[in-house]
């Protein structure tokens, strides 16, 4: 009788204990930044809270490959289509698709890939956020041929992010162990005097002045990828290779948009600084780097807080700029989009 006694209050300790964490998950606000989903952080700390502003949906519309202007190929920082929406404004027809789709697109048999696809147009942009762009040069100096037919779609790959909803509570979806998790990792990082890693791929690192950068309560942390800096600097090498494959490449003008990681723009702003200079007199496309700068002085959460990716009023900047670099290169066609 006494042995089923203490396995009885073991047995309600532990349902008590495990209803209490169920209960706080339920009231921790769901993942709306890839940082604070994998890194197991409180968004009630790291999530912005300015509201973004919006597209007209008309604008939002991508063109079939064969009636395009402009080709974008891109990553994740293009599949809302934000950025792309100022071009379609201006009267480009705009199609985009994705490096993920293919592996790498920087084939010995590009130009051939493409006239398969249909595409006629007069602009290619290549677009890649700093971290990955090495690799993805690597990749293309042993590939002989693109693996996968083009494919695009018309409407964006990814809805805009936006600030939960009243019915993002309860939190249902949560597991019974989130809340505390992620309330325990962000008083951490809070409490700390040096850079905290979670979960093994997010860093929270310590950014004085933050507040005037992000919106986020707690503003002078800053949660970076770990990719950012451990993919390491783009370098010589890889300038040596884009140039290459222009140079392989000449029937179709080339832009290329380098994307500055989050961290290089706020914390490590000389980590390429080789690969930029050399960028630039090359003139293979816009200085993006010298732009962020730039716009995060001037725009609050110019990037997002608790995701690597630019804000939507970061896409938006980033577009405006695009429209102005485009049209030196080629002018608006007559007939224009919505």
């Amino acid at each position: 009788m006494k042995l089923a006694k203490i396995w009885l209050r073991i047995f309600v300790t532990g349902y008590v204990i495990v209803f209490a964490m169920w209960l706080v998950s339920l009231t921790t606000l769901p993942p709306y930044g890839d940082l604070t989903r994998i890194g197991h952080l409180a968004e009630e700390d790291f999530g912005w809270t300015k509201p973004g502003p919006t597209v007209d949906p008309a604008y939002l519309k991508a063109a079939p490959v064969g009636e395009a202007d402009v080709l974008v190929i891109g990553d994740s920082f293009s599949m809302t289509l934000y950025w792309q929406a100022s071009l379609v404004k201006a009267g480009y027809r705009v199609a985009t698709t994705y490096w993920g789709q293919y592996g790498t697109v920087m084939c010995k048999d590009f130009d051939q890939w493409l006239q398969r696809a249909g595409f006629k147009g007069k602009l290619i942009i290549f677009e890649s956020v700093e971290r990955l762009l090495d690799e993805r040069t690597v990749d293309g100096q042993a590939c002989n041929k693109v693996v996968k037919p083009f494919e695009s779609r018309l409407e964006p790959f990814v809805k805009p992010a936006v600030l939960p909803g009243p019915d993002a509570l309860p939190n249902w979806t949560a597991r019974f162990d989130t809340g505390p998790e992620a309330y325990y990792n962000s008083w951490r990082a809070k409490k700390s005097q040096v850079d905290l890693l979670f979960n093994k791929n997010t860093w929270v690192r310590s950014f004085p002045g933050g507040c005037k950068y992000f919106s986020h309560r707690e503003c002078n942390k800053l949660p970076v990828f770990v990719d950012e800096e451990g993919n390491g600097p783009l370098t010589l090498g890889t300038l040596e290779r884009i140039k290459a494959f222009a140079a392989q490449h000449p029937a179709i003008p080339q832009l290329w948009m380098v994307i500055p990681n989050k961290a290089t723009v706020y914390l490590r702003p000389d980590f390429s600084k080789d690969f930029v200079k050399g960028f630039v007199e090359a003139r293979l496309g816009p200085d993006l780097y010298a732009f962020s700068r730039e716009k995060s002085e001037k725009i609050q959460d110019f990037y997002f807080s608790n995701d690597t990716h630019l804000s939507m009023h970061g896409q938006l900047a980033l577009g405006e700029y695009m429209l102005g670099v485009v049209r030196e290169v080629l002018p608006v066609p007559q007939t224009k989009s919505p």
